[in-house]
């Protein structure tokens, strides 16, 4: 089995990004928070801080891109490259663009 932190971090953000998951996973990351029973105890200086200010970060990071991405559904500017190519095809609606690639 790979472990990596890249894997740890997708997890954690597709459990956040799952609406089913979404308040386990907060009430879950919030009681690691407040818990005496760390990874890294926090009772050694500055390491022991280190695990309970790195997956506080990521919550908050992860949750106001949820919720920054929520505001952009809710006006209706989920994409803005895909708005962009819309507004573009919508002035020539008989123009089809297609993505060509040379076969030799």
């Amino acid at each position: 089995m790979n472990f990596s932190i890249q894997a740890v971090y997708s997890w954690y953000r597709n459990l956040l990004r799952n609406p089913k998951y979404r308040w386990w996973v907060i009430l879950g990351t919030l009681l690691y928070f407040v818990s005496p029973f760390d990874v890294i105890p926090d009772f050694f200086p500055i390491v022991g801080e280190l695990d309970d200010v790195f997956l506080l970060t990521l919550l908050v990071t992860e949750m106001s891109q949820v919720v920054i991405e929520g505001f952009k559904a809710r006006k209706g500017d989920v994409d803005t490259t895909a708005a962009n190519t819309a507004e573009a095809s919508t002035s020539n609606a008989d123009t089809i663009d297609v993505d060509a690639v040379s076969v030799k």
